[in-house]
């Protein structure tokens, strides 16, 4: 049985230029659900680094307690973010 309490990657989500660290929990090519322990405003405009998949521009566009959904623009170039993300944390085993 697989455990519930597996690894999240670790990224960095940019805001006005200042990195905080978040766990990604899923990700697709419409955004992800990230953990976070600092609350953000909602419409926010950020950047999502993921240490292989590189960086993408997105929008905050839900927030709960201690997370937050960021929406991608849904173009080529979000998926294949979405896609080396994943495939990035499947090799490492994350």
């Amino acid at each position: 049985m697989a455990s519930p309490w597996r690894r999240r990657r670790v990224c960095q989500l940019i805001i006005d230029g200042i990195p905080l660290p978040v766990a990604l929990r899923q990700i697709d090519a419409g955004g992800a659900r990230l953990d976070i322990g600092t609350p953000l405003p909602l419409g926010s405009t950020v950047e999502l680094r993921h240490p292989e998949a590189g960086s993408i521009r997105a929008r905050i566009s839900e927030i709960g307690e201690n997370s937050l959904r960021i929406a991608f623009d849904r173009s080529e170039a979000a998926v294949a973010y979405a896609l080396a993300a994943i495939t990035a944390d499947m090799t490492s085993g994350n």
